[in-house]
């Protein structure tokens, strides 16, 4: 039987891992790149190098996105909710796949963590699902069942126009996106010449605005995007300003993305290195697996909330 325990807190818990784990990649980026003709937004102040940081930026994210690969390094933290570190490597040649290491250091979330008996999981990313593996003590009492998959097609249905749109980017979301971010809002300037790592490496910076950029790409239907930006707007997600370097070799080596919450200030910190790197990422195995809708449907046939 399970406990009412992992009923009630081991589900929230998991659902926001899954959404701070893809982060790691990008997860908040609207999908679109803007052409390279005349719908290109140009903020009529320094023009000219406007124009330059955009064409230096389409630069990178094509060469981002032919890498298919990367480690991946990051830290994200959102009000008194949690702060988590995430480790390991992404692949994104055929849908976002890759394995990272995700430990909750701080915050209600790693408490309600260290319930289930560990502050830290592992996340596989396949094309079609997302896994969490929620170790032992969750285990024992979920039918010794050690890992939950969270099928895409799923959490379209549960979560509304928050639910196709983190379909939309689990299964397209690469590091790039960041660098997507400031073409699809055209607020973006060159800061200069930066270290990173000690690797010699362009700063640029920009303004987006999060609802908006949305609808660039997502391929979201305009009742999901209303749906969508209701939701964030409930979370008092508008602006989000972001920061990215970029390297000699025209790849993005850092990136910081920070904006407000209705939980309190969010940000997170990521670095990608070592591009083109082998990602070979299995499914766990379907009799040590259990499916997040499946538990859903117990935990409603149960009463319990």
């Amino acid at each position: 039987m399970r406990s009412t325990s992992v009923r009630r807190t081991g589900l929230p818990v998991v659902a926001m891992t899954l959404l701070a784990g893809a982060t790691a990649c990008g997860l908040g980026s609207g999908g679109g790149t803007p052409s390279d003709g005349e719908d290109d937004p140009a903020p009529a102040r320094s023009a000219g190098k406007q124009v330059g940081a955009m064409t230096a930026l389409r630069s990178a994210e094509r060469s981002t996105d032919g890498a298919d690969s990367a480690k991946v390094e990051s830290t994200t933290a959102l009000g008194t909710l949690m702060t988590l570190e995430a480790d390991g490597a992404l692949g994104w040649e055929d849908g976002l796949t890759g394995t990272l290491t995700l430990t909750y250091t701080g915050g209600s979330v790693a408490d309600s963590m260290r319930q289930m008996g560990a502050t830290s999981m592992e996340a596989r990313y396949l094309p079609d699902a997302y896994y969490a593996h929620m170790g032992d003590t969750f285990a024992a009492q979920s039918g010794g069942k050690h890992w939950i998959r969270y099928p895409y097609d799923a959490l379209e249905k549960l979560g509304g126009g928050s639910g196709a749109y983190l379909k939309d980017q689990m299964q397209n979301t690469t590091p790039n996106q960041s660098v997507k971010l400031l073409l699809a809002s055209g607020d973006v300037r060159r800061v200069g010449e930066e270290t990173v790592r000690g690797e010699r490496a362009t700063h640029y910076t920009g303004t987006v605005e999060v609802a908006d950029l949305a609808a660039h790409g997502s391929g979201l239907t305009a009742s999901q995007l209303a749906d969508l930006k209701r939701q964030l707007e409930q979370a008092g997600v508008t602006t989000e300003r972001v920061d990215i370097w970029v390297n000699d070799r025209d790849l993005l080596v850092k990136k910081v993305e920070k904006g407000d919450t209705t939980n309190g200030p969010y940000s997170q910190t990521a670095y990608y290195s070592d591009y083109g790197v082998g990602v070979d990422v299995e499914e766990p195995p379907a009799g040590d697996t259990a499916d997040f809708t499946e538990l859903l449907q117990q935990q409603g046939a149960d009463g319990t909330s």
